[in-house]
């Protein structure tokens, strides 16, 4: 197996009702990331690892600081003295805090996160959304036109450069008004692509995200929304469906969500009136 940052290659047998035969393939990476964090006082600093996330190699500094913030540990890359590898393995970071910087580690147990089975987790989920997303999505007055929207897998697949030689990779692409891209991020993991995005504007000092719009690959989940939410981004676009809790979520911070952007069509869930139609 020959492995690059994001694919490997392997030799495979295809078999259809002709026989079968051997070829090389690509497989998108996954391998795993500790991310630590070392936080406190200069007199009683500590480290403590708070996640392993599987994920596809590179970026990953962005996908650390952007866990950190979508997750509520941080509130701005200024939060952050140093990102970096802790030496250990290639494999691992470590994110320094500056010392007054007070953590909440019970923030990334996501104890308020519960299965969507369970009939009484929707509204408990939401409330604990509303404690940390400080955002008011009222006041943006972003939109974009119908046909600008319909354009924007194009523009996106143009870009997957290793999903076309994988087929399995997730993106998350931020556009403007206008549709022009402006960051792409994919990973094995769809919430780890939207990481490493948040992530990258987040160092950029763009967020929040206000006149953005977000392009999912794949179809919009509770935690997908959430962290969307979390870095200010008011306007969502999934080329598979929204689950129910993510609608009940959008609806409740006033977030314009689409499902099914595909084949020149779409469907608007809520916020409507972003999109000019």
């Amino acid at each position: 197996m020959i492995h690059s940052s994001s694919a490997a290659e392997i030799v495979v047998t295809k078999v259809n009702e002709h026989g079968s035969t051997v070829v090389s393939d690509h497989l998108a990476v996954e391998e795993p990331l500790e991310i630590s964090l070392v936080y406190g006082k200069s007199s009683n600093r500590q480290k403590k690892n708070i996640s392993i996330t599987m994920r596809t190699p590179g970026n990953d500094m962005e996908l650390a600081t952007g866990f950190l913030f979508t997750e509520g540990i941080i509130q701005s890359a200024h939060d952050i003295a140093q990102v970096g590898s802790n030496g250990s393995s290639a494999n691992s970071i470590e994110v320094e805090l500056k010392e007054d910087i007070l953590v909440d580690l019970k923030k990334i147990e996501r104890h308020f996160y519960t299965s969507s089975s369970c009939g009484v987790c929707g509204k408990s989920s939401i409330d604990a959304v509303r404690t940390v997303v400080a955002q008011n999505f009222s006041d943006t007055s972003c939109s974009i036109s119908a046909p600008t929207l319909l354009q924007l897998p194009t523009s996106l697949r143009l870009q997957q450069e290793i999903f076309e030689s994988t087929g399995g990779l997730h993106a998350s692409a931020l556009f403007d008004e206008n549709g022009t891209m402006e960051i792409v991020r994919e990973d094995v993991g769809r919430h780890n692509a939207l990481d490493k995005l948040i992530g990258a504007a987040l160092v950029s000092g763009k967020v929040p995200l206000l006149n953005g719009i977000l392009l999912l690959s794949g179809r919009a989940s509770f935690e997908l929304v959430q962290k969307a939410a979390m870095a200010g981004i008011p306007i969502i676009a999934a080329v598979g469906s929204p689950s129910s809790l993510a609608v009940s979520l959008a609806e409740e911070f006033n977030i314009t969500l689409i499902g099914f952007l595909r084949d020149n069509r779409f469907n608007i869930y809520t916020g409507k009136s972003r999109i000019v139609i």
